[in-house]
């Protein structure tokens, strides 16, 4: 159902985890979703170590790799043209440029970026790898939402930057909440960010159960950090062994 061949510019494509501990985070997801890993190693020039892409039915799903650079992660990723001109316009909108646009191996074209109320994030120019070839299936990336404690300003920026457009969804008096598209496509969400938290993209992927996966999370060492009921589905919010954070979502996907 979720295969994909291409991603279109603007969409979220991808998410990788930087991690103080590759291989207990690999036992962790392994458990949790059923990922299988293909290991690669990097180059020296890259700062060596091995990149594992988590793979799902056989596609690539999701990536994860061993860093002490910063606190354990999730990088989000959307599909861009080109990753030097989004860089060039990212900084004239007002964000930050984090890394300058640089080649992957031939793969593509990344840029590290952050927004201007400090969401940080990842542009990828596809070469010869679109990033995830599987999304919106059991262990998939389904959906990428930004907590941000200026609504308005990141809306500004990224419809500046990608062309988003933006929906109010109608939470029945609960907290504000924007609908990003691409086209006709839902393509994530932006809310209000708690009192004192950093500005932050979090990844959500598909489970069978949310109940077993909040659980099943806690057995291999994670954190459950909170449960919540939506019209569409359910979604609990899990911090793994290493402190990153991720969601899980049990309901409607798109195909």
């Amino acid at each position: 159902m979720g295969k994909r061949t291409e991603h279109k510019p603007g969409t979220f494509s991808y998410v990788e985890l930087s991690t103080s501990d590759a291989d207990a985070a690999k036992s962790f997801y392994g458990g949790l979703f059923g990922w299988d890993y293909e290991d690669n190693p990097l180059p020296e020039e890259a700062g060596g170590g091995v990149y594992s892409l988590a793979k799902v039915q056989g596609d690539t799903a999701a990536a994860i790799f061993a860093s002490d650079r910063t606190p354990p992660h999730w990088n989000n990723y959307v599909t861009v043209e080109s990753a030097e001109a989004a860089q060039a316009k990212a900084a004239e909108l007002g964000g930050t440029v984090l890394m300058e646009t640089m080649d992957v191996m031939g793969l593509g074209r990344m840029a590290a970026l952050a927004d201007p109320t400090g969401g940080a994030f990842m542009v990828w120019e596809p070469i010869k790898t679109i990033g995830a070839e599987r999304v919106n299936d059991p262990g998939c990336l389904t959906w990428n939402e930004l907590h941000t404690p200026d609504i308005d300003a990141a809306v500004e920026f990224y419809t500046g930057l990608f062309g988003w457009e933006t929906a109010e969804m109608d939470t029945g008096g609960g907290p504000r909440y924007i609908i990003a598209k691409v086209g006709d496509r839902s393509n994530g969400g932006i809310m209000g960010a708690q009192e004192g938290a950093p500005a932050h993209w979090l990844p959500y992927f598909v489970v069978p159960d949310r109940d077993g996966a909040a659980v099943g999370a806690g057995e291999h060492g994670g954190k459950e950090l909170m449960r919540m009921e939506m019209p569409m589905g359910k979604i609990a919010g899990i911090q793994d062994p290493q402190g990153a954070v991720f969601a899980v979502w049990e309901g409607q996907t798109d195909d």
